[in-house]
């Protein structure tokens, strides 16, 4: 399970600091400053009718009304306000979503597939020259006229709203503001108060993935979240319009980082970095929210740093990590190499029972920027009773007193460096040309520890004996028995050779099939808690995979979580070194590929491993997991396509990301798999890999390249139908095949009919009907579905003996 989720809000990640101009050291603060005190321009205020602004699929019109606009900050109109308390004031917003997904995404929080909304007001922030638009149409078009009066009433009833809402996007704002328009991907963002669906946001941002978004800011379990209705990129995206370039590049990372007595952290870290093709000044980072930054510098000269601890910020986010800028002293110069120095600390390690430790902040220990690949260089001093694991190559290794030295150097880039440490039990695995060392925790882990029984009632504690009715008889209380030894605590490395041998296995079956990982060799260690990880060269495996079936918790002793921790996690984590680690996500809405493609990897594992029995067992499993129901009696697979990312989880169905991604996402390549058979499926995997190694691929990508690989006679419309009912809808159906057979050998007629429930009038799947006979091998009819009902015929050579679907372990389907 890759935790690396790409889960970042698009607006608040994208990258936006390009500088052409030089400005002094403080700048970023200052600015910021300036955004904070400035308010709405009383002087600026018109009433205005039919003005519009239109941003490809996003069309905002302010037909009657007031707007304000802000005061200038470094010359540019960055804000406004429309008021339509007016007789007759109105506002509209239209927007389409392109994709059937995004259009049952809207309508599940709205009750409509096409946005098309009244407002009473919004208020707007831009950076990308809209404000520049509304004062042309307005003041050139003659469609308004100034009300510096109303200006000053409307300055104070919505300075504070601006200030506030602006807060959670100052980073935005200055890294725009401080860039050159001629440079700057924009942004605006629009908070509207709507006539029957109340406040709401809507983006268009020209640095994000997906440019347009509509959602609001919610409340769920007194914590502050966000709502996405619906996210896609704008019809210049959709046809083949590039991404902007990224104004920077880290190349390189240097770590030196120790761990004191108490294990927290303190590093220095150098990052070189190679500007863009424009002039860059300002430079957006991330890191964990558990870390501190106490000093950048840049080429050796100090640095500024730009943070801003906004809720609203925070609430936008799905992770734990923060932004900041880093504000050079003069601009780097286009292609241009530089060395940033950052000094940080922070407490990122927790105990979890005597020498068991868990790392948190594993993928942002460090300031990070994109998820572009690098060389790691990564030093480590620490207390000399532990072992620490990093990826790479081991350098230097060495005992100073109480205290031990390690620095490791990657081979190759990598995307990202995690580190654990524990006192460990080391086995080696037997992979040919990797070397693969499995690491195992010598103590158990205190939320695994079993608690002794209750002690017996000793004889002691009875109440004293009493002289019954006979004299000199006496009764005699009755020996209580001894109290029974308390059970053996479990025993950590009860699996530790099992756990080596399906890492090595694994690895090894998956490189023959898909090629080498991007790093020689493979780490693997024990981390507290029920999940795993899979970073480049270091996988982290639940401890629970460590023991012994029958010793792991009751909540972990079913037949599903048993497959879990003893077959699957090891595999799913190794073939993260390909799907996640060596192939990248496109986008949030492409995360699905690499956790879906790690989980299918697993299976093809455990089918090797244990038999297709097996392997047909856990997938249907996945079916009723998908098909359970929550508390709104719809299914959890009903909660949105796959393309959905994190916006699939809410309130109602708080799993349903993992759920859709890993077991629908698992089905969805099996399903691609029996399409095309297994020699075009791993070739079509291996040419995936080849293909986008160190590269983010798309959904699309994907589709594409499943059309190269389709069997003679196979339309590539049927792709395009697959990926459409699959990937970007939702519906699982419930299939009845009725069939007769009529005639003999060698001219069998079959004749068949499939009814199809329980989905969109227009889902439509191929179906694989299964033919069985007595002495001949067995035979695939592919029938396209229909909730009309679909029927079919053919001529076989032989009488069959069973003609079925294989509902749930053939597609993904019910009875």
């Amino acid at each position: 399970m890759n935790k690396v989720k790409m889960r970042r809000w698009a607006i608040l990640t994208s990258v936006f600091c390009l500088l052409t101009a030089f400005l002094r050291a403080g700048d970023g603060a200052d600015l910021i400053q300036v955004l904070h005190s400035s308010g709405l321009d009383a002087t600026e205020c018109y009433r205005i009718r039919d003005v519009s602004l239109v941003k490809e699929d996003l069309r905002l019109y302010f037909n009657d009304g007031y707007l304000i606009f802000a005061k200038p900050v470094r010359g540019e109109r960055w804000a406004a306000v429309f008021s339509g308390d007016v007789e007759g004031g109105d506002g509209e917003v239209l927007l389409l979503p392109p994709y059937r997904g995004e259009r049952q995404s809207l309508a599940k929080f709205t009750q409509t597939p096409n946005l098309d909304e009244h407002f009473s007001s919004g208020l707007l922030l831009f950076t990308d020259r809209s404000g520049d638009e509304l004062l042309d149409q307005i003041v050139r078009g003659e469609r308004g006229r100034k009300s510096e009066e109303e200006g000053a009433l409307l300055a104070g009833q919505w300075n504070q709203a601006l200030l506030n809402i602006a807060a959670g996007f100052q980073l935005r704002l200055a890294g725009d503001l401080l860039t050159s328009p001629a440079f700057r991907p924009g942004l605006l963002f629009a908070a509207v108060s709507g006539k029957s669906l109340g406040n709401f946001d809507l983006f268009y941002d020209s640095r994000a993935g997906d440019q347009i978004l509509a959602g609001r800011l919610a409340e769920h379990n007194n914590r502050f979240s966000y709502d996405t209705w619906t996210s896609f990129p704008a019809r210049s995206s959709r046809n083949g319009a590039g991404q902007p370039p990224a104004p920077f590049a880290c190349e390189r990372f240097k770590i030196d980082a120790q761990l004191d007595a108490s294990l927290r952290l303190k590093a220095s870290a150098r990052i070189s970095v190679k500007a863009g093709s424009h002039p860059v000044r300002v430079l957006p980072f991330e890191i964990s929210r558990a870390i501190e930054i106490t000093g950048a510098r840049i080429d050796g000269a100090p640095a500024e740093l730009v943070f801003n601890d906004s809720p609203r910020e925070r609430a936008l986010r799905t992770d734990e990590n923060d932004s900041f800028l880093l504000v050079s002293p003069q601009p780097l110069a286009p292609e241009s190499t530089h060395q940033i120095d950052f000094e940080e600390a922070g407490s990122v390690i927790a105990s979890a029972g005597k020498d068991v430790y868990f790392v948190g902040a594993r993928s942002n220990w460090y300031p990070r920027a994109g998820m572009e690949v690098s060389i790691y260089d990564l030093s480590f001093r620490y207390p000399k009773r532990l072992t620490l694991l990093t990826p790479g190559d081991l350098i230097e290794d060495r005992v100073d007193e109480e205290w031990r030295y390690s620095r490791r150097l990657t081979p190759a880039p990598i995307r990202v460096a995690g580190f654990n440490l524990g006192d460990y039990e080391k086995v080696t695995g037997a992979a040919p040309g990797f070397r693969v060392e499995v690491y195992g925790n010598r103590a158990l882990e205190a939320s695994l520890q079993r608690r002794a029984p209750e002690s017996e009632v000793l004889a002691s504690d009875v109440e004293p004996a009493r002289l019954s009715g006979v004299r000199g008889v006496r009764r005699i209380p009755p020996l209580q028995p001894p109290p029974p030894p308390p059970p053996a605590p479990p025993d950590p490395l009860a699996r530790l050779h099992s756990v080596g041998a399906d890492v090595s296995s694994s690895l090894e079956m998956f490189s023959g099939w898909f090629g080498p990982p991007g790093l020689q060799s493979l780490t693997v260690s024990p981390i507290p808690g029920a999940f795993g990880q899979g970073f480049p060269g270091l996988v982290y495996l639940s401890t629970l995979a460590y023991l012994d079936p029958s010793a792991r918790p009751p909540s972990a002793r079913g037949p599903r979580e048993q497959t879990f921790f003893s077959d699957l996690m090891q595999a799913h984590e190794v073939a993260h070194q390909w799907w996640g680690d060596l192939v990248l996500p496109a986008t949030y809405q492409d995360e699905w590929i690499p956790e879906a493609l790690a989980n299918y990897s697993a299976l093809l594992y455990l089918e090797k491993k244990r038999g297709a029995k097996a392997m047909q067992d856990v997938l249907e499993d996945f079916r009723d997991v998908l098909m359970r129901k929550t508390r709104e009696e719809s299914t959890v697979e009903s909660a949105g396509p796959i393309t959905l990312g994190f916006r699939l989880d809410s309130p109602d169905t708080p799993d349903a990301w993992h759920a859709i991604a890993y077991d629908k996402g698992a089905w969805i390549f099996h399903m691609l798999r029996r399409r095309l058979g297994d020699e075009r499926f791993l070739k079509m995997l291996a040419e995936f890999r080849r293909r986008y190694e160190f590269r983010p691929a798309s959904t699309a990508d994907l589709r594409a390249l499943v059309k190269e690989f389709l069997p003679p006679r196979v339309s590539l419309s049927s792709v395009d139908g697959f990926f459409e009912n699959w990937v970007y809808s939702t519906g699982i159906p419930a299939l009845k095949l009725n069939y007769s057979v009529k005639g003999a050998a060698p001219a069998v007629r079959l004749l068949g009919r499939i009814e199809q429930s329980g989905v969109d009038d227009g889902f439509s799947v191929e179906v694989p009907v299964e033919v069985q006979f007595a002495k001949a091998a067995p035979q695939t009819i592919w029938v396209e579905t229909s909730n009309a009902g679909t029927t079919f015929s053919a001529t076989l050579k032989q009488v069959p003996t069973h003609v079925s679907i294989p509902v749930g372990t053939g597609i993904l389907a019910t009875r």
